[in-house]
């Protein structure tokens, strides 16, 4: 019944803009942080974005800093990741994670295995 899933994935040239979705269910997402995360083919997964769910802000890799703005609509319980300028290497499968919202995930980090709820991934592909 907790379930985030993504949205938001596809095609575009470089330098161009994708915005990627991850709507929760069974749980509200405001209470949470909320990490986004990317894996490409034979690469290791690697954090990218999150948000906390208090003031605290957000942090970014440094491969993406300047380029992804994570926010969140508390009122559509989705937390969205804003993509510009985009480049081949960001090509990858995205997803989206939190923690089990009993254990009070309050302050994100970019570890993976501080997250156990996870979505089913969007594919971004980045391409001329």
């Amino acid at each position: 019944q907790v379930l985030l899933v993504e949205s938001g994935g596809g095609l575009v040239k470089p330098g161009g803009s994708l915005r990627l979705s991850c709507a929760a269910s069974g749980f509200s997402l405001s209470n949470d942080a909320i990490g986004w995360f990317r894996q490409a083919p034979g690469k290791e997964r690697e954090g990218i974005s999150c948000i906390s769910s208090s003031d605290s802000g957000s942090t970014y890799a440094d491969s993406v800093k300047g380029r992804f703005t994570i926010s969140r609509d508390n009122a559509k319980n989705t937390v969205y990741l804003q993509m510009d300028s985009l480049k081949p290497e960001d090509t990858a499968v995205y997803y989206c994670a939190t923690d089990f919202p009993d254990r009070q995930f309050r302050q994100c980090v970019l570890s993976g295995p501080q997250y156990n709820i996870w979505g089913q991934g969007t594919q971004v592909t980045v391409s001329s």
